[in-house]
Parts: C-alpha cells; sequence; structure tokens
C-alpha cells in the first residue's frame, strides 16, 4: 500500500465538531470486517474520551486543525455585538439552534451561543439555559487556550473579561 500524506499528525490539536478541542495520540492501523483502515486516534481529556476517526473520513467528520488567530479574533470580536434578545422564540427552538451551533465547531458560531446566553451574575436565567452556555463557553475557551498556549480557566476568564466590557 502506497504511504499517502496525512492532514494530521500525532501530537496535533484537532477540532472535532460535537467533541471540540482533542490531540492527536497517534495514527493506527485495524481490521475492520475485513478491511484495512488507518485511523486517528484522538484524545479528549475534559471528557475522558478516545476517538478513533477513519483517516479517509476525518475531512468528511467536520475533523479540523486549529482556527488561525484571526478566526479567534472574528469570535472575540462576535462576543462583543450586542443584540436583542429572542424572547418570543420558545426556549426548546432556539435550544436546538444553541445545540446546532455549538456542535458545528465554528468559533464564530460558538460565541454567538455564548453572547446571546451571557446573563450578569444577579440575572434570572433557567437551569438549561446555564448549562448550554457553560457548554459553548467551554468549547470556545478550550480552543482559545490551544491556541494561545494557556490553561483553560484563563481563557474563560479572558473570554468573559470580553463579555463583561461589551455589557
Amino acid at each position: 500500500m502506497a504511504t499517502k500524506k496525512l492532514a494530521f499528525a500525532a501530537g496535533d490539536y484537532i477540532v472535532y465538531p460535537s467533541h471540540g478541542v482533542g490531540r492527536i495520540t497517534g495514527i493506527e492501523r485495524q481490521s475492520i470486517a475485513g478491511m484495512e483502515l488507518e485511523m486517528y486516534v484522538v484524545s479528549f481529556e475534559n471528557e475522558r474520551l478516545i476517538l478513533r476517526v477513519p483517516v479517509d473520513k476525518a475531512a468528511k467528520s467536520g475533523m479540523r486543525k486549529l482556527s488561525s488567530r484571526e478566526k479567534i479574533t472574528s469570535a472575540l470580536e462576535a462576543l462583543k455585538i450586542r443584540t436583542r434578545p429572542r424572547r418570543n422564540v420558545m426556549w426548546s427552538r432556539r435550544a436546538q439552534e444553541y445545540e446546532a451551533k455549538i456542535n458545528s465547531g465554528d468559533p464564530v458560531s460558538i460565541a454567538e451561543v455564548v453572547r446571546e446566553l451571557h446573563k450578569a451574575e444577579d440575572a434570572e436565567q433557567s437551569y438549561s439555559e446555564r448549562q448550554m452556555y457553560r457548554a459553548a463557553l467551554e468549547r470556545l475557551a478550550r480552543e482559545v487556550a490551544a491556541i494561545e498556549k494557556i490553561d483553560e480557566a484563563e481563557a474563560s476568564r479572558r473570554l468573559e473579561q470580553v463579555l463583561l466590557k461589551a455589557a
């Protein structure tokens, strides 16, 4: 079998849309249903999850390299934009839209969810709104942390500072 150029290497940080930032810990061959498959082994430390993604399916799955600094700057700008709350749309509908944006893996879309669900400490917010806000903030913070080479807590703090300044 001819060796082909792989899009990712062991040690690379990647973003998998439905799980966020992970690290490729290796590339292995597996025989599945009589077929030899080459797989990326991706570790998501925060979720204690190991994912095996066939090399041939990585692009189709949405797996990508970390965003550029320019893309993260665009996400930070999205945090600053003031929007009108969409109270007239039922929460279940908004929750579906937010979930889709979070799982898209796109930092700007995730930043929009963070911005729309961000509330002042004393503002009333439902449990599910708080959970979705936390999920979006963590997903965005993990990518910022990996790009800036800082820990996730520091990245979260920086994102929340941007939100507070915009309020």
